[in-house]
């Protein structure tokens, strides 16, 4: 489902020592894939922030297969979610979900393990994805341990009273050709963040961090080479750099100075504390729970330099399980189109099913929160947008190395404890700390 890096994440303490678990693993999937089908057993599927799984889409399930209970365990955030999968991958799997969630930026490292999970290929999944999800959900010798969840095609959510109280186009079409149209570029967006707080209390947008993460969602290799998977030099990566230090000059103006997830953040919602957000469909989600009662959101079919995708996740099914055959054909459930539908009905979690994206409930889907907002139509546009986008490339250690970034931007933009310059110095520690 989605994305949320975040600073201080711990990396897997020792890839070698979950190896060495996987290992371990291994042999115990081959018994536990005989637990008996029609025993009345109770799996549990561990996710995050809200993937759209209600209690009346499960009992769905439970319904049709009553000899399967079925119980969530929700993680408050994807850090907490991600700390709990690698400590328990690294205590030997003990304690782990029969069905866990992975977000995209860790499946990178996480598919360096093929034997802590089950093989979920399947005549009954074939063909079901867009290529590229299910690409992102093979490890690299080609086994499938993720079936996708949903894809993150982003557009901008935005407070249309504030907007208007500016005295600036706010109505989603004309704010839209205010953040540049079709041909929007990042430059536009910050150029109407200037005009809009210099009518205006309230900042642009909410996160230095968010607005970074989004940018580099649209580099085809940000951080390692595309063909070796060996991390680049960061000193000499003039992309990221150049990133760096735009975002945190034109925050120094637009930004909120928040990090998103945080207790700041959350309040935010409630006290006008910034005006857009760089949206991916599941971020309706968090953005109603968050601002309910306050009036006012909408969400315009744009996106600055093109399309951009923003997370996406997947289910596992760790090897440990006591009931892995039963636990996929639950995932394979959960991932077909018409639960992804729902889930996008639910939660705003945007379908990674072909099928599932050609359905008319979705197109003709609007979010009453968002002033009524097309959102099947917004974010069905936003995804056609991703075909002329390059599909990013995440290696094994990309989410170290950009943790380590976004470490830099947050002493900047949120902390304040540092000067651009300084910190970016620090990052180049950080990133030489790392040892690559």
């Amino acid at each position: 489902m989605r994305t949320h890096a975040r600073r201080n994440w711990t990396a897997l303490s020792s890839l070698a020592a979950v190896a060495l678990l996987a290992s371990g693993c291994s042999g115990t999937t081959e018994s536990a894939e005989g637990s008996g089908v029609g025993e009345d057993i109770t799996l549990t599927v561990a996710t995050f922030n809200n993937f759209g799984y209600t209690d009346e889409l499960l009992a769905e399930y439970t319904e049709a297969n009553p000899h399967v209970t079925i119980k969530q365990q929700k993680a408050a955030t994807a850090p907490d979610a991600r700390t709990n999968l690698t400590t328990r991958l690294a205590a030997g799997g003990e304690g782990l979900a029969d069905i866990e969630a992975i977000e995209i930026d860790w499946m990178p490292e996480l598919s360096q393990l093929p034997d802590a999970f089950m093989d979920l290929a399947a005549p009954d999944v074939e063909g079901r994805w867009l290529p590229w999800k299910e690409a992102q959900g093979r490890t690299p010798d080609g086994t499938l341990i993720g079936y996708g969840t949903d894809i993150g095609p982003q557009a901008v959510c935005y407070r249309e009273d504030l907007v208007e109280a500016a005295g600036l186009p706010s109505d989603p079409d004309a704010f839209a050709e205010f953040l540049g149209g079709e041909d929007a570029t990042w430059d536009d967006y910050f150029a109407a963040g200037h005009e809009f707080v210099a009518e205006s209390e309230t900042p642009w947008f909410d996160s230095a961090n968010a607005t970074f993460h989004s940018m580099v969602n649209q580099v085809e290799a940000a951080y390692e080479d595309s063909e070796s998977g060996e991390p680049m030099n960061l000193a000499e990566n003039a992309t990221i750099k150049t990133m760096f230090e735009t975002v945190l000059t034109e925050s120094a103006d637009l930004s909120a100075g928040l990090s998103q997830w945080e207790g700041d953040w959350d309040s935010a919602f409630q006290n006008d504390g910034f005006a857009t957000m760089l949206c991916p469909a599941w971020m309706t989600g968090p953005i109603e729970e968050r601002a309910g009662g306050v009036d006012g959101w909408n969400i315009a079919d744009v996106y600055p330099g093109g399309g951009g995708n923003w997370g996406g996740s997947f289910l596992t099914v760790p090897a440990t399980g006591e009931h892995t055959e039963e636990a996929r054909k639950l995932a394979a459930w959960l991932t077909d189109p018409e639960q992804q539908i729902k889930a996008f009905e639910a939660a705003g979690t945007f379908p990674s099913q072909t099928e599932a994206q050609g359905s008319q409930v979705l197109a003709d889907s609007k979010n009453e929160f968002f002033n009524d907002a097309p959102t099947g139509k917004i974010f069905s546009a936003r995804a056609v947008a991703l075909n002329d986008a390059p599909v990013a490339f995440r290696g094994e250690n990309y989410f170290t190395i950009h943790s380590a970034v976004q470490d830099g931007i947050t002493r900047v933009d949120v902390d304040g404890s540092q000067s651009i310059d300084d910190s970016w110095s620090g990052v180049l520690t950080a990133f030489s700390e790392l040892g690559f």
